[in-house]
């Protein structure tokens, strides 16, 4: 049973805890002693426990009182700062962002932008989610998710989803070391000459078409010799002399004994990601987001 106290109640026991006198206590709470006896009285009714011990001569906290004492000093200073803590959250300064990201965001955009939101908005928690993109529509949609970073469709985008652009980068070719030898480009006819090695077309389906469409601008049609639904797993198998594969520039990054990154001669095409939310959220850390990103850029 939760005992019906307020924090009018909770100040008188702390101004009487600290004065142990119930005429200047009820002096600085401005008011009369008797309203004061009966509130006390009132409260450790309340509470089912005495408070004080009380004699003609003396006033003196219980032992149950003293160790109340310092729960009920925290709880007027967690109050006092109750408007405050309201006001922050509307500007969101406090909270929680759910975000969630492709893979590829997390060697070079993600690891940035998450650096300088914390910097900035350092009370709010952000909660991180890697997910292809067809997987954050639809945890948008659900409310699981507050925004996504996604590689950007070639369809237009949904009508509930607003979207935002983020820098690109352009695709490389990775391929096994000992393939390479000492070179630092390769041409996309020798590409096309091995095994690629990528996603299936339904885990990543922009990522798919891009890389689809630059083989037919050179008159090859993309023929998978091996599937892989993440990106470590196929730098692994290149890694391991299966084949080939064509990943952005920013996987660079990522090291792996026995594979080796080239640029591409060809104009290579860019991988498009982008920033996506439900349309008209106003989710108060998602807005101060959108914000950074508005004013200090992606």
């Amino acid at each position: 049973m939760v005992a019906d106290i307020d924090l009018r109640q909770i100040r008188q026991f702390v101004t009487l805890a600290e004065e142990l006198h119930f005429g200047r206590a009820a002096e600085r709470l401005h008011m009369t002693q008797p309203p004061l006896s009966m509130a006390i009285r009132a409260l450790e009714d309340a509470l089912g426990v005495q408070l004080f011990h009380r004699t003609r001569r003396s006033v003196a906290l219980t032992p149950a009182g003293e160790i109340w004492l310092g729960h009920a000093r925290r709880l007027l200073a967690e109050a006092e700062r109750l408007p405050s803590f309201a006001q922050r959250a509307a500007r969101g300064e406090l909270g929680q962002l759910r975000l969630a990201f492709v893979s590829i965001a997390s060697y070079a955009l993600l690891p940035d932008l998450v650096c300088r939101f914390r910097a900035a908005f350092p009370d709010v928690r952000v909660e991180l989610r890697e997910a292809t993109s067809d997987v954050q529509f639809e945890a948008l949609s659900k409310g699981e998710i507050d925004a996504g970073i996604i590689i950007r469709p070639n369809e237009d985008f949904r009508p509930s989803v607003s979207h935002r652009p983020l820098p690109g980068e352009p695709l490389v070719a990775v391929v096994p070391e000992g393939w390479a030898c000492a070179r630092q480009t390769v041409s996309f006819e020798e590409i096309a000459e091995h095994p690629l090695i990528f996603f299936p077309r339904h885990v990543a389906p922009a990522y798919y078409d891009i890389v689809s469409d630059y083989y037919a601008r050179h008159g090859r049609s993309l023929r998978i010799h091996q599937e892989a639904i993440q990106m470590q797993t196929i730098i692994g198998l290149v890694a391991a002399g299966l084949g080939v594969s064509l990943v952005p520039r920013s996987m660079t990054a990522m090291s792996r004994q026995g594979a080796r990154y080239l640029a591409l001669e060809n104009p290579p095409p860019p991988v498009e990601v982008c920033m996506i939310w439900k349309d008209g959220e106003d989710q108060p850390a998602l807005q101060s987001f959108l914000a950074l990103l508005d004013r200090d850029g992606p």
